[in-house]
């Protein structure tokens, strides 16, 4: 019978039981580091900034695991206006594990086509590749919506004067 005595041997052996429990379901939920990739594609898409008629896209990447100091990463996105695509390239650092690459202004962009965005990690030192994937962004609205000069100039967004008194 229970006579509403706990000892310390029962104490050491319920808590190691419940330790042992508890690091085993850690243990089999946990996600293995080396499994995942170096960099984490949060977000992508296009920016249209009518105030000032400037058009762009991009995306933001994250470091899930550590790299050297001064590794690049690249990306390489195609032009909407057709021609040369455009790459950009950021250095790694110590200060941030969150990255936004873009696009320089673009013209031409067509409403739900898929442009296509190569993204590369090189090692700083010996150029070696530790992440390389090919994604698309597809915008919602074509380039044609946007106006031809900005609406507005200045960090106070002033009315632009080159714009007729209706916005034409």
């Amino acid at each position: 019978m229970f006579d509403g005595k706990v000892s310390f041997r029962t104490i050491i052996f319920a808590a190691l039981a419940l330790l042992t429990v508890l690091f085993a379901a850690g243990w089999l939920t946990r996600e293995n580091p080396g499994e995942k990739p170096y960099l984490l594609i949060a977000g992508k898409g296009f920016i249209f900034n009518y105030r000032v008629a400037d058009a762009f896209y991009g995306f933001t990447a994250y470091l899930t695991k550590p790299v050297p100091n001064y590794s690049v990463i690249e990306a390489v996105f195609e032009n909407p206006a057709g021609g040369e695509p455009h790459t950009v390239r950021v250095k790694v650092t110590p200060r941030s594990k969150r990255y936004g690459l873009r696009t320089p202004s673009l013209k031409g962009i067509r409403k739900h086509t898929p442009y296509s965005v190569h993204v590369r990690l090189l090692r700083w030192g010996d150029d070696m590749v530790l992440f390389d994937e090919t994604f698309t962004v597809s915008s919602q609205i074509s380039s044609d919506e946007m106006p031809d000069k900005p609406l507005t100039i200045g960090p106070g967004y002033h009315p632009n004067p080159e714009l007729n008194k209706d916005g034409s």
